[in-house]
């Protein structure tokens, strides 16, 4: 299988407004209308198409990242039927950008709901363990007096006069027929002469709900975790959206991250150092002890295996490294002051 960064001609580190303006760029050249009754072209377009539903979607861009087209088995991706559902996809990006797309919508038809974001902080020590999250989300719901239609009872929708029902008005210029979306209807297709008045005709109305969610050990900052469905409901009888939780970590007084491991550090005296010594280690559920040899120097390392943090597979958990950080004394005593001259003396320096 192609690599969908090269189909699109942009760097693994290409930031989102990069691949979108890549897309745009493409879509333009392989459009169906600019090249009528060409195979290829149309081949091409729905490649990068597919490219690009893989790529400007955070979730499956780091599965893509990591596992390669292996790690989007299962996800619907690509298996467009034709360009009218490429473009039901990504039809906002020709109507924002070049006014161009095609007729998506009509009278009634489903829309999906979109999709809501929810943040979650959580501590090192609840990473270590996972947690049982209870959240309070605002979205919107369907409408319980019009049913989500938008019409006050015993009244019906008619169809907007302006675009006769398609949703969209068009014009020419030269080879290619521009679509905009119907400024009456806003691409509907109908009006609504009597609005509901719980909604206003907006079909929805909104609500506060508990969902609950196991976020399980060894999640990192930033990661997604969706749950389908509790998103903001369809209209029209359209599907509802997802719910993703971003996870955040709060920081914490002990600890750093890197990756699965911990890193913590640990101030010893210069004459620790030199002579070596035993120290307190805490960790995330107690201490441990670490055996400092002697001669050790500012900046050092030591690993204790283990005790970072699990994976997100359970398989494996990362280890706990205590860097040594020298304290130099600021105020001696003169019997210390006396005893480093000696040592001084002693070492020839």
């Amino acid at each position: 299988m192609d690599d969908y960064y090269e189909i699109l001609g942009v760097t693994r580190r290409a930031t989102l407004d990069e691949i979108k303006s890549s897309y745009r760029r493409l879509a333009l050249r392989y459009h169906p209308d600019k090249n009528p009754g060409d195979r290829g072209a149309e081949e091409q377009f729905k490649r990068i198409s597919e490219a690009y539903q893989v790529l400007a979607d955070a979730e499956k861009r780091q599965l893509y990242d990591l596992y390669g087209h292996a790690g989007l088995a299962g996800l619907d991706v690509g298996g467009f039927s034709g360009f009218d559902d490429i473009f039901s996809s990504f039809g906002e990006i020709f109507e924002d950008f070049f006014s161009f797309g095609r007729q998506r919508r009509g009278p009634g038809r489903a829309q999906p709901g979109a999709d809501l974001r929810h943040q979650v902080v959580l501590t090192l020590e609840e990473v270590v363990q996972g947690v049982d999250a209870n959240l309070e989300v605002a979205r919107r719901v369907s409408c319980r007096r019009c049913r989500g239609n938008g019409q006050e009872p015993g009244t019906k929708r008619q169809t907007c006069p302006r675009c006769d029902g398609r949703g969209q008005v068009s014009q020419s210029r030269g080879m290619l027929r521009i679509y905009n979306t119907c400024p009456s209807c806003r691409g509907e297709g109908s009006i609504i002469p009597s609005p509901c008045a719980d909604c206003g005709g907006a079909g929805m109305v909104k609500e506060e709900k508990q969902v609950q969610i196991r976020i399980p050990p060894g999640v990192d900052h930033g990661t997604r975790l969706r749950l389908r469905g509790e998103g903001e409901a369809g209209s029209l009888g359209g599907p509802p959206g997802d719910l993703y939780i971003e996870v955040q970590l709060a920081p914490h007084s002990l600890f750093t991250r890197t990756g699965q491991d911990l890193r913590h550090q640990a101030r010893l005296s210069f004459v620790e150092a030199a002579l070596g010594t035993e120290v307190q280690i805490p960790t995330l559920h107690s201490h441990t002890y670490l055996t400092i040899p002697s001669g050790t120097q500012h900046g050092a390392s030591f690993r204790i295996a283990g005790e970072g943090l699990p994976g997100l597979r359970g398989d494996s958990r990362g280890d706990l490294v205590v860097e040594v950080a020298l304290k130099t004394p600021t105020q001696l005593s003169p019997k210390q002051e006396k005893l480093l001259k000696e040592f001084l003396k002693l070492a020839g320096e």
